[in-house]
């Protein structure tokens, strides 16, 4: 499977609408479609091969070569910094890193500011970009509750709709960066299966175009 393209995709629905894309594109995977459990699809006369994986590893599979290319949340590289190339925004899976806190909140600067977050890198860089000094309480689920419970003063998270932090008495106070999916890939096979690869994000970059 020397010539053949191994893709890592998010599980999920962002998963199932990049697998959309990729099909439309000419990449389709019949097997994928069926209901069943398997984790790994292929098909020879595309030379695709297809496999489902936690999103947040996506980029290790590409990174380590497990996978040739593999789409991750702009979110996930940003967090991580892994070694790969990124060849496009898909476009897909819009959203955005923002610092959220209680409507009530005012920063008090003559203090050390704590911040809630899955994302300890992300919220590090972005809080010395403007010379504020923080302490980091890194969680990894119902960052929501943080500051309602006096855990933290703010959280900085991923923001959709707003519709969560609505309900919970909270509202996004700074944007921080604009988040989507990204096509990924190995650097070494973006060496050895150039021409593949080169194709396949063309493609599928015509359709993100198109909306």
């Amino acid at each position: 499977m020397t010539n053949w393209i191994s893709v890592a995709l998010p599980k999920g629905r962002l998963g199932e609408k990049v697998y959309a894309r990729f099909k439309a594109a000419g990449y389709p995977c019949p097997s994928i479609e069926e209901e069943n459990r398997k984790l790994i699809f292929e098909n020879p006369e595309a030379g695709i091969r297809y496999f489902w994986v936690k999103p947040s590893d996506v980029a290790i599979y590409v990174e380590r070569g497990a996978a040739d290319i593999g789409v991750a949340g702009k979110d996930i590289l940003l967090e991580y910094d892994p070694d790969v190339y990124e060849l496009a925004d898909l476009g897909l899976g819009k959203c955005r890193m923002c610092v959220a806190a209680r409507k009530d909140f005012r920063d008090r600067t003559d203090r050390v500011l704590r911040v809630a977050t899955k994302f300890p890198r992300i919220a590090r860089r972005y809080y010395a970009s403007i010379s504020r000094d923080i302490d980091i309480i890194h969680l990894n689920g119902s960052i929501e509750i943080a500051p309602i419970l006096g855990l933290s003063d703010v959280i900085v998270d991923i923001v959709e709709t707003g519709k969560t932090l609505l309900e919970n008495n909270l509202e996004p106070k700074a944007d921080i960066v604009p988040i989507s999916a990204r096509l990924i890939a190995s650097k070494v096979s973006y060496k050895f299966k150039y021409q593949q690869i080169a194709e396949l994000c063309r493609r599928v970059e015509s359709l993100s175009e198109k909306g």
